[in-house]
């Protein structure tokens, strides 16, 4: 059985100022399991930053309370939450690097802060130096460091007190794609190497079905939905899913009133060109408004947004011939609203 290390029970939180109140937060649940790579993802404003602030006490909830291992952390006081705290690192969408600091003194911060002496954090910090690949960067500042660099220096920051959670707050959403690929393979390889439970924040899908294994999609402050991404992408239940996996768009408008199916595929049955063979199958052609292929765990997934034609026989006789061929085919007319 699987341990978990982060559970969520039924944290709420509410802004209020002078002249509104906001529901940031509705009543979140989840157990994120030890050694898991975890994506929390959302839309601007559904309170996925709340909620991983929520994780370390940053942000106290309303009501509710988060369990970390065997800690309530409701009931601890502020000592007991520091203490906490330096088992929980967090990375940052700026970085949040000092700018008068080198890279090696950058990574000794937190070392100094609980009290390592300086011979043993210098040793530490070049240690991971090597393990984020910045090595030869030990003495530059962070003005001279490109930004998949300074989210390198930032990771080897949050790992230099051997956490066993690491929060990474839209960590690769000022980064390129290509900058944004390293990142998540190195978050990768300290999960597999270093055991570390790693819990991602994002509005990205591609983040989520790159690294991680379960995801929960949080909508204006309430979990939509959660799960393996796996099945998230293989049959989203909810609206906030269904935009997320089917990249909505302009086209999609399209599809309202007409009989629209959605087929999904794993590399294990996606070698026939089963379309085109549908389509020469039935002598009829059908509309493709999406085509997407993800790796998702290493496996390549695909899905196919198809408009059928008017004539009900031919849209039962395609939809027949696709399922025959062990591939999932959902009616699209309920993912529109």
């Amino acid at each position: 059985m699987a341990e978990p290390i982060i559970q969520i029970k039924d944290v709420s939180k509410t802004f209020v100022s002078s002249d509104n109140e906001v529901e940031a937060l509705k009543n979140i649940n989840l157990t994120i399991e030890k050694g898991d790579i975890y994506g929390i993802i959302g839309m601007s404003g559904a309170g996925k930053s709340t909620l991983v602030r929520t994780l370390n006490f940053l942000e106290k909830p309303t009501s509710g309370t988060v369990i970390i291992e065997d800690k309530d952390l409701s009931t601890l006081s502020e000592k007991e939450l520091r203490e906490v705290r330096t088992q929980i690192a967090m990375i940052f969408q700026h970085f949040n690097l000092l700018m008068q600091r080198n890279v090696l003194d950058n990574v000794c911060f937190p070392m100094e802060i609980i009290g390592m002496k300086r011979t043993e954090a210098v040793e530490r910090a070049r240690e991971l130096l090597e393990v984020v690949g910045l090595s030869e960067k030990e003495n530059a500042y962070p003005s001279q460091l490109s930004g998949g660099q300074k989210q390198r220096v930032a990771i080897a920051r949050g790992l230099a007190t051997n956490p066993k959670i690491l929060l990474c707050d839209e960590a690769t959403s000022a980064l390129d794609p290509t900058t944004t690929k390293a990142i998540l393979e190195l978050l990768k390889k300290i999960n597999a190497e270093y055991g570390i439970t790693i819990v991602i924040i994002t509005h990205e899908m591609t983040v989520v079905q790159e690294i991680c294994s379960h995801v929960a999609i949080i909508d204006s402050g309430d979990l939509a939905e959660s799960g393996t991404v796996e099945e998230i992408f293989s049959h989203p239940k909810t609206p906030a899913a269904r935009k997320l996996v089917f990249m909505v768009n302009h086209k999609i408008d399209e599809m309202v009133g007409k009989r629209c199916i959605r087929i999904t595929f794993t590399e294990n049955s996606s070698f026939e060109p089963v379309i085109a063979n549908m389509v020469l199958e039935c002598n009829a052609p059908v509309n493709i408004l999406l085509a997407d292929t993800q790796d998702i765990g290493g496996i390549a997934h695909g899905q196919m947004i198809l408009q059928l034609p008017e004539d009900a026989a031919l849209q039962e006789r395609m939809i027949n011939y696709l399922i025959n061929r062990n591939l999932d085919v959902e009616e699209l007319e309920s993912y529109v609203e």
